[in-house]
């Protein structure tokens, strides 16, 4: 009996061991699982969308370019008559104090004529004027009119009121208008097209702009901000290219996007380089193998007095001028350039230039012009 409660006392204490063993087991082999986040995702599984893109910081946006809108053609020539009378007026103010003598004797005519010479007018558009007002403005005859108003018309006679300055920018056969802007260094041409590009898109004509003075790298990219900040597409090549070649593609293109007008800006050239300027000849006659060139555009500084009437005698030789852009006429130029450069190519003055913001350029009205010399 003493045996059976032995066996019995063995087998329950084997049977405790046992059960201790497999729950310490089962202790051992489990982990204790990680707090909770109620904010953050459950591994594995991704985010929202929306939630992903507050997490992501938002990448850089890229600038966005201003299309700027020029200046209409009315409030430019309201300006030109304010920037002539201020710059220009001491002309008429001198013919007015002398015609205004109680007496023209002939010191009285010489000191006209100096006057006008000095003002650059030139030799033989002075003799006609002076003749002309000798004849009008007789001392002491009844015919003798306001000196002002005598002046002002003789004046606006020199200056030419019927010479056609309308700028040829439209083609034919729809085909664009090309126009070929020339002239020496220094005379603001660069910037002449980009002005003149303001013009045409405010008159709303699509334009593309040829930029062919590839000898100067700064030339091409002076014209490329000008046409950004209007919206017009600039065709240029390598430095260093043929000029022609870039010329002959900005036409091709004007010609493919159907646009109104190409401008082509050219390398500035002095005109004793015959070389320079027979390379001038072979641009014009490239592009005309696509479409005529419908103005030729001579950009002259209008200080340089006389010294221009040079440059646009060679030049009108190359490549046949159809008009001319006077630059920086407010300051110290002298306004009788207009008569003189007219009457030596017998071609207007189609646009001039008053100072130097990006809407500084306007068609030449003669009226006002006339009326800003007698100030």
């Amino acid at each position: 009996m003493t045996v059976l409660y032995l066996v019995l006392g063995i087998l329950v204490l084997a049977a405790v061991i046992v059960i201790g063993l497999v729950t310490t087991g089962r202790r051992r082999g489990t982990t204790a699982p990680p707090p909770v986040d109620a904010d953050a995702p459950a591994r594995g599984v991704p985010a929202p969308a929306d939630e992903q893109a507050a997490a992501e910081p938002e990448a850089p946006s890229a600038p966005v370019t201003t299309v700027e809108r020029p200046e209409g053609t009315a409030s430019r020539l309201v300006r030109l008559r304010q920037r002539l009378a201020g710059s220009q007026g001491g002309l008429g103010r001198g013919l007015l104090s002398l015609l205004s003598r109680d007496r023209l004797d002939e010191d009285t005519w010489e000191a006209i004529e100096d006057t006008l010479l000095t003002a650059d007018v030139g030799v033989a558009p002075t003799q006609q004027l002076v003749d002309n007002l000798r004849a009008r403005l007789r001392v002491g005859g009844k015919e003798a009119g306001d000196p002002r108003a005598v002046l002002r018309d003789e004046l606006l006679q020199l200056v030419g009121p019927d010479m056609d300055r309308r700028l040829q920018v439209s083609g034919a056969d729809g085909k664009p208008g090309v126009v070929l802007v020339v002239g020496v260094n220094g005379t603001g041409k660069t910037t002449t097209v980009g002005k003149l590009a303001r013009i045409l898109v405010a008159e709303d004509r699509s334009v593309v702009l040829g930029a062919a003075d590839t000898f100067r790298a700064a030339a091409v990219d002076q014209l490329a901000t000008w046409g950004e900040r209007v919206g017009v597409d600039v065709v240029r090549g390598p430095e260093g290219s043929d000029p022609a070649s870039v010329a002959f593609q900005a036409v091709q293109e004007g010609i493919d996007r159907g646009v109104d007008t190409v401008l082509v800006d050219t390398a500035g050239r002095l005109q004793n380089k015959a070389g320079l300027m027979d390379e001038l000849g072979k641009v014009k006659r490239v592009i005309e193998k696509q479409a005529p060139v419908s103005e030729v555009l001579l950009v002259l500084d209008a200080s340089t007095g006389q010294n221009g009437l040079v440059q646009a005698r060679v030049f009108s030789e190359i490549v046949d001028v159809t008009g001319i852009a006077l630059t920086k006429l407010d300051g110290s130029a002298k306004g009788g350039i207009v008569v003189a450069v007219q009457r030596e190519l017998g071609v207007p003055v189609k646009l001039v230039g008053l100072g130097e913001g990006p809407d500084d350029l306007a068609p030449f009205d003669p009226g006002a012009f006339v009326d800003a010399l007698l100030g």
